[in-house]
């Protein structure tokens, strides 16, 4: 999926300048995905082996922890992909009908998070629930 999806999307000279992040998991810390993905973002990868570290307490504080990816997988599947052509092009239809208002949403909910990690120096956020 790395070599074949995701990648050949940033051969799009509009996101040479993206960051990727890649989470802690340890499926998804193998040595030849870190490699790949160190080859294809240089200094701009978030992950436990890669150049910038990943957050502490990250589902608190990644956009793409808390809200994103479980957004996406409820719409990307909730159309029951058959072939992984299908579910490429589910994917790719989903991320392109989020609309720019949900992710100033994404946002203000991220600079609150921020701001109560901020003023509790770092404690973890149980009792916060934010909505989108």
């Amino acid at each position: 999926m790395i070599t074949n999806f995701f990648i050949p999307e940033f051969n799009n000279p509009d996101v040479q300048e993206l960051w990727f992040q890649k989470d802690d998991a340890t499926c998804h810390t193998a040595r030849a995905t870190i490699d790949l993905l160190k080859d294809t973002f240089g200094d701009r990868l978030i992950s436990r082996f890669g150049p910038v570290d990943w957050p502490p307490r990250s589902c608190d504080l990644t956009p793409l922890d808390y809200f994103l990816w479980g957004y996406l997988k409820s719409l990307v599947y909730a159309y029951k992909p058959q072939t992984l052509d299908h579910l490429e092009d589910n994917i790719r239809r989903v991320i392109a009908d989020i609309l720019p208002q949900m992710l100033e949403k994404v946002i203000e909910n991220w600079t609150s998070r921020l701001d109560y990690i901020r003023a509790s120096r770092g404690s973890p956020m149980p009792e916060i629930i934010f909505k989108m």
